[in-house]
């Protein structure tokens, strides 16, 4: 087999939760443009459904699914929404989670923003509902037309913070602390790194792969302070571009990576090298 021919995901069926997203719309168009039909899942549906549209547009085979993965009844009508309209299931990238959010007003209560000694509990319950439970509930479901097929790949999306603890010091502006990475974030993507491994060893002597794909800061219209203190702290000297995790994507997607799983592959611009 030529190598172009490992990518070519021709005929087979892929879901991506957090298809609307910043990077989970990459890798909806990445994913199409390889020959894959895509389910474009997303809590907010006008927007898969904007994403899924725009791929039609384009040419490529593609369908905008609403859906809470949190909820286990709303996670099963998404697989039989896909099976039903592709007739089978392939592929699965979970990039659907919560991203960091700070309280605006944070200041004038006295807490700091996003400090670990003031974090809600409701909020770390949150997070952890989406990013690790969501996780659990999708690929509980999808996995399952993967076994039937006898083959698949699940690429679960860490981050940089699952590997290492944050650098607090580069949300610093003019020598004020703006804000924290919380802490949520970090230990829940080290849990996705722990989910990806024990899948992968769960299904040892069969054909279904799982991988980690671990991107780095990836720029979207961030202040110039946090793209200056950022930058500083990568080889490259400089933040990811939003389609510069598709190439990583497409190889634990396809054949090319057809003899790996378990493994995590990070994209960081070195970040984490030093």
């Amino acid at each position: 087999m030529k190598i172009q021919e490992k990518f070519d995901l021709t005929g087979r069926a892929a879901v991506v939760t957090g298809g609307a997203g910043l990077l989970g719309s990459e890798f909806c168009k990445a994913l199409a443009e390889a020959g894959a039909s895509v389910a474009v899942a997303d809590l907010n549906f006008d927007a898969a459904n904007k994403i899924a549209d725009a791929l039609c547009r384009d040419g490529y085979r593609a369908k905008g699914l609403g859906a809470d993965i949190t909820q286990p009844d709303s996670v099963k009508q998404l697989v039989a929404s896909v099976l039903s309209d592709f007739g089978r299931l392939d592929i699965l990238v979970n990039s659907a989670a919560l991203d960091p959010k700070f309280d605006p007003d944070a200041a004038s209560k006295g807490i700091a923003p996003g400090s670990f000694e003031d974090y809600p509990l409701d909020q770390w319950n949150a997070a952890l509902n989406v990013n690790l439970t969501g996780m659990f509930l999708i690929t509980q479901a999808c996995v399952k037309p993967m076994t039937e097929n006898g083959k698949g790949s699940i690429i679960n999306i860490c981050s940089t913070y699952g590997l290492n603890g944050p650098d607090q010091r580069i949300y610093i502006r003019d020598g004020k602390r703006v804000a924290f990475k919380p802490v949520y974030y970090t230990v829940t993507k080290a849990g996705v790194l722990g989910f990806t491994k024990y899948l992968a060893a769960y299904y040892a002597d069969t054909e279904i792969r799982v991988n980690a794909l671990t991107p780095g800061g990836v720029f979207n219209h961030h202040e110039e302070y946090f793209v200056r203190n950022y930058s500083a702290k990568t080889i490259l000297g400089r933040m990811a571009k939003r389609d510069e995790m598709n190439g990583a994507l497409l190889f634990l997607a396809s054949d090319a990576s057809s003899y790996m799983t378990g493994n995590n592959v990070v994209v960081d611009g070195g970040w984490t090298a030093w």
